[in-house]
C-alpha cells in the first residue's frame, strides 16, 4: 500500500444510503486515497440513521478508526425529504445489519470538516454524495478551509433529466441553496451528475459473485447492489447493479475515466417546477437574454459529460474485493 503521506486524503460528505455505502467500500480500501474522515447529512434517510449506517459501513470494510460526525438533521430553508422509498426503511436496504460497535466522535460535522481539512498535509479533496448542507455551513462559518482543498467533486445535478423532478437531481433539490453556495466555493469542482451516475452499471453475474463471498465487505457489496437493481440482464435472470454514488469516488481515484467540460452552471432557486435545477449553459455563444440584459455571473464547472463505464466497474471490483 502506498505511503499515506502519498495518497490522495478525501474527506466524504454522505447520506448513507446504498450507494453511499459503496463510495465507502471504495474510499475505504483503495490504496492511492487516504479517508481522513466522514460527515453526515441528512437526505437518503434521517441524519442518526445515516450515522449509524456510515459506522456499520466502515466496520464491515474493516476500516482503521475513521472519525465519523453528525451534522445538519434539515437543509438550510425546508423540511427533510428522505428517499427511503429508494434506500429502505434504514436506508440501507432493510439489510438488518447489527447496530454498530464504533461510535461518532464527539463534534459536529462542520468542526470536524474544518479541523481535518487544516490538519491534512496536502490539499484535501472533498466529496460530498449527499445534499450539500454541510458543506454550505462549512464555507459560511469557516471559508479559510478552501486555502487547504485541492478540489470539491460532488455527486448532484444533471445536464439533461432530473430524479426528484423532471429537471432537478435528489441532491441539489434536497437543498438547492446550499448547492448554490458550494460553487461559490473558490476552488475547482467537478459534477458528477445524473447523466453519467446511471450509467455506470456492475453486471448482474458479478453482483452474484460478490454476495456469495466470505468477506464481508464484499459480501455487503454484493448485498447492496441486487437491493438497487438497475436493469436486467440479457436474459433477464441476473439484474444489474448501479454503482451510484460511488462513481464520484472512482473519479477521484481515476479522473481519466470520465470525461468533463468546463461550463456554466447555476441552481435554480425560485419557486415551481425548475427549483433545484443544475441549469448549465453548453451554448457556443451568447444567446439574446444576454444581449438584451448583461451576462450573469456564473460559476465555472467541471461537469461530467461521458464516463468510462467498463473501466470504473473494473476499477470499482478490484477495490473493493482487496482484502
Amino acid at each position: 500500500m502506498a505511503e499515506r503521506t502519498t495518497r490522495i486524503p478525501v474527506i466524504i460528505d454522505c447520506d448513507t444510503g446504498v450507494d453511499d455505502a459503496l463510495a465507502l467500500l471504495f474510499a475505504v480500501r483503495h490504496p492511492g486515497l487516504d479517508l481522513r474522515a466522514v460527515t453526515c447529512v441528512a437526505g437518503n434517510t434521517d441524519v442518526d440513521g445515516v450515522v449509524r449506517n456510515t459506522l456499520r459501513v466502515l466496520e464491515r470494510a474493516g476500516a482503521p478508526e475513521i472519525p465519523v460526525a453528525r451534522g445538519a438533521e434539515r437543509p438550510l430553508l425546508e423540511p427533510a425529504r428522505s428517499a427511503r422509498h429508494v434506500h429502505g426503511a434504514d436506508g440501507m436496504g432493510d439489510l438488518g445489519l447489527p447496530d454498530p460497535a464504533r461510535a461518532p466522535v464527539d463534534v459536529d460535522a462542520v468542526t470536524l470538516l474544518r479541523r481535518e481539512i487544516l490538519a491534512s498535509p496536502r490539499p484535501v479533496t472533498l466529496v460530498p454524495t449527499a445534499p450539500l448542507t454541510n458543506i454550505a455551513l462549512l464555507l459560511r462559518t469557516h471559508p479559510e478551509v478552501t486555502r487547504n482543498v485541492e478540489r470539491i467533486v460532488f455527486m448532484g445535478g444533471a445536464v439533461s433529466t432530473g430524479n426528484a423532478t423532471p429537471v432537478a437531481e435528489f441532491n441539489v433539490w434536497h437543498d438547492p441553496e446550499a448547492a448554490a453556495i458550494l460553487l461559490t466555493a473558490g476552488v475547482p469542482i467537478t459534477m458528477y451528475g445524473l447523466d453519467v451516475f446511471t450509467r455506470v452499471l456492475v453486471p448482474g453475474v458479478e453482483v452474484r459473485r460478490l454476495r456469495a463471498s466470505v468477506e464481508p465487505g464484499a459480501r455487503l457489496a454484493g448485498d447492496l447492489l441486487a437491493h438497487r437493481p438497475a436493469g436486467p440482464e440479457p436474459d433477464g435472470d441476473d439484474p444489474a447493479g448501479g454503482l451510484g454514488d460511488a462513481g464520484a469516488v472512482c473519479a477521484v481515484a481515476d479522473p481519466a475515466g470520465l470525461t468533463t467540460r468546463l461550463l456554466p452552471v447555476e441552481v435554480s432557486l425560485a419557486p415551481g417546477p425548475t427549483r433545484g435545477q443544475t441549469v448549465v449553459d453548453r451554448r457556443a455563444r451568447p444567446g439574446e437574454s444576454e444581449i438584451h440584459d448583461g451576462a450573469r455571473e456564473q460559476a465555472l464547472v467541471n461537469v461530467a459529460l461521458d464516463v468510462d463505464v467498463d473501466r470504473y466497474v473494473k476499477l470499482w471490483l478490484e477495490t473493493v474485493e482487496r482484502v
